[in-house]
């Protein structure tokens, strides 16, 4: 009895793999077309990370030493703009860049320099163009685009940008944007919210410099 069950299960595996086989002849036309676009894709990407994004990124690279330079020294001017001669500026580098890492980083600094230049406008359309997880750039980026939303006037949306940086528990910014936030909402006379802000500082960050002086900005916002 197992001898026949077994010779119908061979015979069963055998129509099922004349099928299959009966299946590929018939349309490897299309199969064979399907392979050569993988291949075709795979080869793309390729010669695109090869001849494209990594010469690209290693001249973003170059281009943004050069602009940091000067903003170490705080010429937020050439840094931004370029020098005229060997520098082109953070701008012009997250324009033509802007696809790579030091591209997109270029638009952060463009941010920063318009921000210390007082163009809040332009510091905010360059600072809200940052997208990344990193713990401690993207907390920063948040806080001075709230910074410069301040400076505009509208505290209600910076106040959105400093709780963004305080989410991102950095032991070290989150502290600063949520005395940020509570100064913030103090100004919108929103002393409940404030006084949430202020606490979790003496909660969560103990050590912090921002705890330092927090009992009378708690006692405040009571």
């Amino acid at each position: 009895m197992a001898k026949k069950v077994n010779n119908e299960e061979n015979v069963e595996v055998q129509e099922a793999l004349s099928k299959s086989g009966q299946w590929i002849i018939k349309n490897q036309n299309v199969l064979m077309w399907c392979l050569c676009g993988i291949i075709a894709i795979i080869l793309a990407v390729m010669a695109f990370n090869n001849y494209y994004l990594k010469p690209k990124a290693a001249a973003a690279d170059d281009e943004i030493a050069k602009a940091v330079v000067y903003f170490a020294q705080d010429n937020y001017e050439a840094a931004l703009n370029g020098d005229g001669a060997d520098c082109i500026g953070f701008e012009a580098i997250a324009d033509e860049y802007g696809i790579t890492k030091s591209g997109k980083l270029a638009g952060l600094y463009a941010g920063i320099c318009h921000y210390n230049l007082g163009d809040y406008e332009s510091a905010v359309k360059y600072l809200k163009k940052y997208k990344a997880d990193d713990l401690n750039i993207a907390p920063a980026a948040a806080m001075k685009t709230g910074d410069a939303l301040v400076e505009m006037g509208d505290t209600k949306q910076a106040i959105h940008y400093f709780e963004k940086a305080a989410n991102s528990n950095n032991e070290i910014l989150a502290p600063i944007a949520l005395k940020k936030a509570g100064i913030a909402y103090l100004s919108l006379d929103d002393k409940k919210a404030a006084h949430k802000a202020f606490v979790k500082i003496q909660k969560d960050f103990p050590q912090s410099s921002e705890a330092q002086d927090i009992d009378k900005y708690i006692a405040i916002s009571e």
